[in-house]
């Protein structure tokens, strides 16, 4: 059950929406035990944004949600691949993109939850 909300500031074309979601959906993978099959995307561009008091530049937020835990090191690697995702679909520089994990212990789909 992961979800990934991706905000900018800038826009993005039906192009590149559709190659984040076919890279999204390969590196969610890095989570031991998740898959495409159960990733909610969400996408958020054109949103005004600030960085450092700066609000000239281009700018990502990314929000990950996982239904349950990871440990550190697949954090560590699904940060790297969705930085670098951003960075070839975007033109986001790493150092201007911020990505926040949320652990979630309750999760509803279908009516009920797991």
């Amino acid at each position: 059950m992961p979800s990934i909300k991706t905000t900018v500031n800038k826009e993005i074309s039906e192009a590149a929406r559709n190659n984040l979601i076919k890279k999204f959906g390969e590196a969610i993978a890095l989570f031991p035990g998740k898959t495409e099959d159960w990733l909610m995307l969400t996408f958020n561009d054109k949103t005004p944004m600030s960085f450092a008091g700066k609000t000239h530049e281009d700018y990502a937020l990314l929000e990950v949600s996982l239904f349950g835990s990871a440990q550190a090191a697949a954090y560590d690697r699904i940060t790297d691949a969705l930085t670098s995702i951003i960075n070839e679909e975007l033109g986001i520089a790493p150092d201007k993109t911020y990505i926040k994990y949320d652990e979630i212990g309750h999760w509803g789909w279908n009516g009920r939850n797991f």
